[in-house]
């Protein structure tokens, strides 16, 4: 299995060709890789992202079958299923490397926010969702971007993202043990929906 920083220059790579329109050819996905994948998957990263339909982390990352373990959320928020899909990857394939995938104008942080502003009675399934959302934005409606809409919006993506990637980090003592003993990495990512380019800006390690 790939380290998590081979790992996360491969996603890199892959989301250039997708954002340039030069992504890969259907040796990803044609009958020689499936039948390569049939017994068995080794997938060199973890991505937990948004349910959102124009945010398909394999096509994001130009990546094929086998390739990724995608696990997928309304505001890619973490619960007991997620974090337990994770260690599972982590244990089983040695999976080094975890991404949480954001994006911009997310519907759920956006749904957050305007329950947070104007309460509209959801119901409990939706509530769990924006409950989850709830304490990574909330702070900022009490600052000056309350008066800037576009940028609180951005900047709640970015504070949601962070919070689901230091849930992983710091809430489960399986994956505590995987980061400080065997190399796994997690990182929070931003997808744009205007660019197609993703932009990891959270947990990333320095070069070098």
């Amino acid at each position: 299995m790939i380290s998590a920083r081979e790992a996360l220059e491969r996603l890199r790579t892959g989301n250039r060709r997708f954002a340039s329109d030069t992504r890969s050819g259907d040796t990803l996905t044609n009958q020689r890789r499936r039948d390569e994948v049939a017994a068995g998957q080794e997938p060199f990263a973890i991505v937990l992202g948004c349910s959102d339909s124009r945010v398909p982390a394999e096509i994001v990352f130009d990546q094929g079958l086998g390739d990724l373990f995608v696990i997928r959320v309304a505001g890619n928020i973490v619960a007991s299923s997620q974090v337990g899909s994770v260690e599972f990857a982590a244990g089983r394939y040695g999976t080094r490397l975890v991404v949480v995938l954001g994006h911009s104008q997310c519907g759920a942080v956006l749904a957050t926010l305007e329950e947070l502003q104007q309460p509209t009675g959801q119901s409990g399934n939706l509530r769990s969702i924006v409950d989850r959302v709830r304490p990574s934005v909330e702070a900022l409606l009490a600052t000056d971007l309350r008066h800037d809409p576009e940028a609180l919006v951005r900047q709640a993506v970015r504070a949601n993202i962070r919070a689901s990637a230091n849930h992983l980090r710091h809430g489960s003592e399986v994956l505590e043990r995987v980061i400080e003993n065997e190399g796994l990495l997690v990182v929070g990512a931003e997808y744009s929906l205007e660019t197609g380019l993703v932009d990891f800006f959270d947990g990333v390690p320095k070069a070098g």
